[in-house]
């Protein structure tokens, strides 16, 4: 399967047949359990109630990496309404922004709870498989969608494939890009770093289907469910990129490469790229397949 990543949750090796699990909640309990590391995101609640008058509970509900809110429905099979079940709760969530807030916030954190993102909640249905009509729906659709498909194999593993995903919003041309990546126009000396940001830009949106762009205040994040890359503003001098690649697995390059585990920075992943010519975005670009490959 295209895409597929296998998670092994109790360790051991087992070479047995895929299979579906035997109950919707196995693979709700499963993925809950490893939710941050399978989906990118941070577990808050299990079957949460929307209350009497909706009468609906969220099979889960998270934050992930960028403080988006997330539900997360799943289907042991096939099932033509988990993309409207979804958006249904997705919906509630919306109208009781102060009520997640608080979920947020008991389970996370004051400072989680003030950087929830409300202009990008995602909807992630992970399901045994979906049909040709879920992936055209999630592609017309103005939300946040995900289509995971998922096998099981033996007790021990669990396979992820995205199957589709969509931000909802269609990809911005070059122009407006560069007003996004960039800085304002009168500032000359800013204009190479400007154009390094759009090709940037479009080098990741580049590497394959399914991958989103999300705009945070302090960099901007491209996701396949989780993220592979965060790129800061331009600085004066650089354009500064978070991969998720492993730093132990790359030969640092004094001032192109730095690992930075543990130490704090804007976005997501340990490994950081300093670049401040095309020629090291060239040079970055397996860089960048590495960390598509690994998200």
């Amino acid at each position: 399967m295209s895409g597929l990543k296998l998670f092994n949750t109790m360790g051991g090796v087992t070479e047995v047949a895929p299979r579906l699990a035997e109950i919707e909640a196995d693979i709700q309990c499963l993925i809950e359990a490893h939710m941050e590391t399978m989906l990118g995101v941070r577990f808050l609640a299990s079957e949460y109630s929307t209350g009497p008058v909706h009468g609906g509970r969220i099979d889960s509900l998270g934050v992930d990496e960028n403080g988006a809110p997330v539900v997360v429905e799943y289907k042991r099979g096939t099932d033509a309404g988990v993309i409207n079940q979804g958006l249904f709760y997705l919906s509630w969530l919306m109208d009781h922004r102060p009520e997640f807030g608080h979920l947020v916030r008991d389970r996370l954190g004051a400072t989680a709870a003030s950087q929830v993102l409300w202009s990008a909640p995602r909807l992630i249905c992970v399901a045994g498989d979906f049909t040709r009509y879920d992936i055209h729906a999630v592609r017309e659709h103005r939300r946040s969608i995900d289509l995971v498909r998922y096998r099981l194999f033996g007790d021990d593993h669990i396979a992820l494939e995205a199957v589709a995903s969509h931000t909802g919003q269609s990809a911005a041309p070059a122009t407006a890009r560069r007003r996004v990546a960039g800085v304002p126009s009168t500032r000359r000396r800013d204009v190479a770093l400007t154009e390094l940001a759009v090709a940037v830009d479009e080098a990741l949106l580049g590497l394959g289907d399914g991958i989103t762009r999300v705009q945070r205040k302090q960099y901007r994040a491209y996701q396949r469910l989780r993220n592979f890359a965060c790129v800061c503003p331009p600085q004066q001098t650089k354009l500064l990129v978070y991969l998720k690649a492993d730093p132990k697995s790359v030969d640092l390059i004094p001032g192109f490469t730095r690992d930075v585990t543990g130490l704090g920075h804007h976005g997501t992943g340990d490994l950081e790229l300093q670049l401040r010519t095309e020629r090291d975005l060239e040079r970055a670009q397996d860089l960048f397949r590495l960390s598509y490959a690994a998200a």
